[in-house]
């Protein structure tokens, strides 16, 4: 996407839960008969999810905890939740919150937290003592299970199987996970789940757990779809791709959630979902916002079940909305879209080994965490050998070599997806890089086909950012959709790997006489979150449209100038791309439509 804007009140938000939980820790209190256990949750290669677990294995309670550990120089905690964790060098303390400080006898507390790092804890005390305990000294967590396989799979039920675990002193039970919630607990090596909802997605893992009552990591997930059922199927070659982008800050300043695709009615009119943005970093895909991905409790009103959060569930935050979104709506297919304007530079680096890129790409979209949230990947690379907010100098076939791994690595039945450039310009950025070479590799290209022009140019002249085709004046040929799109094909791409791209925003100008295009402007309209940018649901009302130039409206109201497309436009740009036989349309991004969706409408109501 062209843009990737936080207001200042989203920053403030994101910092809240971490200074939560990062703050001064008591001294330690002695205990006997309690045992804390380390297990790594997860692994991303630039970073691992950690989880302690502190069990009581006396007869009395214990009224707080404190959990001591060592790093190697390197490796450190970079948030944690249900604990207040703090450091001196690299030596690391972990204290009970409020509510989990008492544990019963024979019950069990645990915390996590995200790492950076390759190293493991050392030297660990509970409570000032040994975190062996006294009943299980030196005992270590059960390895993971092998991933699962499925067979005699019928509407309603399904049998797994998994390799067994190891463990020092022996495997005691198994617990199988369905979408990360326990299902059951059982004492050999496969399990046959029943009760399950006909024509439905589930993806199952298994965690193995000791003599001693300690789990071990979780292993691979497998995915299951239920026979029959009258559901949704996923959209076939012939069907038109219906895709908007949510974006993972959107939950901060602009407090859109998950849930207002239900309540606006958009959900029920779209085929594709791009989760914005995972970033690019060290050649691999990383996490985002870990509190806005997996962390955020979301409240019942907010929630897409209209079920609170609780502080114990395996997973929350904006991938545990979008999975219960799945079950609402099975036939929406969810893509983690990793870059974006801001975390474009990362993929330079990428692209110098793009198999182990993509091996870690496909590691962190397949946690088993949230295997079953997303059915692919999209790659927003802005831009491949061509200057975005950095420049890059990868050549002309890196892109292509990237997108050839991440294939590679993905397979047929998983998604591969690209957001492109809309540049149509003579020597522009679609002549930069090999994107027909590289339209083999993917479903789809996302092509960009906004922000051709904007306040950037402080001065004007005030143009539509978002034409349709050329129109006398134009300040630049080659930036219109028309443009892109015959350059596209012209190169050899299928025009069903093309989607047009809507902007569900406004760019302005002010300081503006002029009432059509080409006007002189002082600088950038004021905008809520940004100058020169404002969504269309303010736009709609606050200036109304007074013209239309090349396909798309424009305003000017006292001495403001904007454009930005309405329901009108969008259904005659969704008209065009019919006759053009493109593959569908895409739009950035849900937030900026109105309460009840009516941009989306307009685009699924006339594609």
């Amino acid at each position: 996407m062209r843009f990737r804007h936080r207001a200042a009140a989203g920053f403030a938000t994101l910092l809240l839960p971490l200074a939560g939980v990062v703050g001064l820790a008591g001294p330690a209190q002695a205990a006997t008969n309690a045992t804390a256990t380390f297990t790594k949750t997860s692994d991303w290669g630039t970073g691992f999810g950690g989880q302690w677990t502190i069990k009581n294995t006396g007869t009395s309670s214990i009224a707080s905890w404190t959990v001591e550990w060592d790093f190697p120089a390197g490796t450190k905690v970079t948030s944690a939740w249900d604990a207040t964790v703090t450091n001196s060098g690299d030596h690391w303390t972990a204290k009970n919150v409020g509510w989990n400080g008492t544990i019963a006898p024979g019950a069990s507390v645990s915390f996590g937290f995200n790492g950076s790092g390759p190293g493991s804890p050392t030297s660990c005390k509970l409570n000032g003592d040994s975190c062996d305990g006294t009943t299980v000294p030196g005992d270590a967590a059960p390895s993971a299970p092998g991933t699962p396989t499925a067979s005699s799979v019928t509407d309603t039920s399904v049998k797994l199987s998994w390799g067994a675990a190891t463990d020092d002193k022996g495997v005691k039970n198994y617990d199988v996970l369905r979408d990360g919630t326990k299902v059951a607990t059982v004492t050999t090596t496969s399990y046959t789940d029943t009760g399950l909802t006909a024509g439905t997605d589930y993806s199952y893992t298994v965690q193995a757990r000791d003599t001693a009552d300690q789990t071990g990591p979780v292993s691979g997930a497998v995915k299951v779809h239920t026979t029959g059922g009258g559901t949704t199927p996923p959209p076939t070659t012939g069907d038109k791709v219906k895709l908007g982008y949510f974006t993972e800050w959107g939950i901060y300043g602009r407090n859109y959630n998950v849930k207002n695709l239900v309540t606006s009615g958009s959900a029920a009119k779209i085929t594709h979902i791009n989760y914005a943005f995972g970033n690019v970093t060290g050649g691999q895909c990383a996490i985002g916002d870990s509190y806005a991905d997996y962390d955020k409790a979301f409240t019942a009103d907010q929630s897409v079940s209209g079920v609170a959060d609780t502080w114990d569930q395996p997973l929350r935050g904006n991938f545990n909305q979008l999975r219960q979104l799945k079950a609402k709506y099975p036939n929406i297919k969810v893509l983690w879209s990793f870059g974006g304007w801001t975390w474009s530079g990362g993929f330079g680096q990428a692209a110098q080994n793009p198999a182990a890129f993509a091996d870690s790409c496909y590691k962190l979209v397949e946690d088993p965490r949230w295997a079953d949230v997303f059915d692919g990947i999209d790659i927003d690379w802005e831009y491949p050998n061509a200057c975005g907010l950095s420049c890059d100098t990868s050549g002309a076939a890196a892109f292509k070599n990237l997108m050839s791994a991440l294939r590679a690595k993905f397979g047929a039945n998983n998604l591969v997806t690209a957001a492109v450039t809309a540049d149509g310009s003579a020597g522009g950025k679609i002549e930069a890089a090999d994107y027909a070479g590289a339209a083999q590799y993917v479903n789809w290209y996302n092509v960009m086909t906004y922000d051709f022009f904007g306040a950037w140019d402080a001065k004007g002249p005030t143009a539509p950012h978002s034409p349709l085709t050329s129109y006398s004046g134009i300040p630049k040929a080659g930036f219109t959709t028309a443009d892109a799109m015959a350059k596209f094909k012209a190169i050899g791409v299928p025009a069903n790997k093309l989607l047009i791209g809507i902007g569900f925003y406004g760019r302005g100008w002010t300081g503006v006489t002029q009432d059509a295009p080409g006007g002189t402007a002082t600088g950038p309209a004021a905008g809520t979150y940004e100058q020169g940018i404002e969504d269309y649901k303010v736009l709609k009302t606050s200036c109304p449209a007074t013209g239309t130039v090349a396909g798309t409206a424009y305003a000017h109201c006292g001495s403001n100038w904007w454009s930005y497309d309405t329901p009108a436009t969008i259904a005659s740009k969704m008209s065009w791309a019919k006759t053009q036989g493109l593959g569908g349309a895409f739009f950035w991004e849900f937030s900026g439509d109105t309460a009840n969706g009516e941009l989306v409408n307009a685009i699924s109501s006339n594609l």
